[in-house]
């Protein structure tokens, strides 16, 4: 693997917004070879926000001494990020795309395993006040429609969607990950956003709008533990407790279907 400089690893950094969830945060000794323990620093996908954190918090009550560093943002950014050098233990994308970015790149060298699947939906006020039932009425005069940017799963998969419907959407505006189109409907900005079920079902003041040709554009998550990670065994045991029993059941309660 070729040598990645410094300075890209130093502005990687910087530009984190990383939270730990264990109370050490992010300080204590790291892990001997091959010993569940020490600090594991976790890339996943927004939309994965809420589970990851939950599921963060119970991996360290089930392994005492071991701190969960998580760090949140569009599976693009976040490829992006671990490709300027960014140090990561585990990466979780919202799609393929992202997982095969960084294995192009030749950071990761562990193969990434699908671990659940997300369905996009159109995010409404509670009541659907304007009546929208699928994506034609997203094309309605004087109604705004938050999207994500093409370039972040949950943008193609608005693309792929709305091309299966043979609808022509002109959103008002792209985001930079699904949590901000979110972000832009509970403000009242917009009157409508192309976001996952997911991320609906864990907003109580909005409400889901399925249609048919989502099925068709069903985002694949990917989990892998990054071949220069610095404590691979217990990122390897975090990996295993997302997809264990009690991973999944956190995981299928916020929304997600298994892989």
């Amino acid at each position: 693997m070729a040598p990645r400089p410094q300075l890209a690893a130093l502005a990687a950094l910087a530009a984190l917004t990383i939270t730990g969830c264990g109370e050490e945060g992010g300080t204590g000794p790291p892990a001997g070879p091959g010993e569940v323990g020490g600090t594991v620093t976790v890339f996943a996908a927004a939309s994965l926000t809420q589970p990851f954190t939950r599921i963060a918090g119970e991996f360290e009550t089930a392994n005492p001494g071991t701190t969960v560093v998580l760090n949140f943002a569009a599976s693009s950014t976040l490829a992006q990020q671990i490709n300027e050098g960014a140090p990561v233990d585990v990466f979780a994308a919202a799609d393929p795309l992202p997982m095969q970015q960084i294995a192009d790149a030749g950071v990761n060298g562990v193969d990434p395993v699908p671990f659940v699947l997300n369905t996009l939906v159109i995010a409404v006020p509670a009541g659907n006040p304007l009546g929208i039932a699928g994506l034609a009425d997203l094309t309605r005069s004087g109604i705004s429609v938050a999207v994500c940017a093409e370039q972040v799963p949950c943008g193609r998969a608005a693309v792929a969607a709305l091309a299966d419907a043979g609808v022509e959407l002109v959103p008002a505006t792209f985001e930079r990950d699904v949590l901000a189109a979110l972000a832009k409907l509970e403000l009242g900005e917009v009157d409508a956003a192309l976001v996952y079920r997911t991320d609906v079902q864990a907003t109580p003041s909005l409400a889901a709008v399925e249609f048919p040709e989502a099925e068709r554009a069903v985002n694949e998550y990917p989990i892998s533990v990054l071949d220069d990670a610095a404590n691979p065994a217990t990122a390897a045991a975090f990996v295993d407790y997302v997809r264990s029993g009690a991973g999944m059941a956190v995981l299928t309660g916020a929304g997600f279907e298994r892989a």
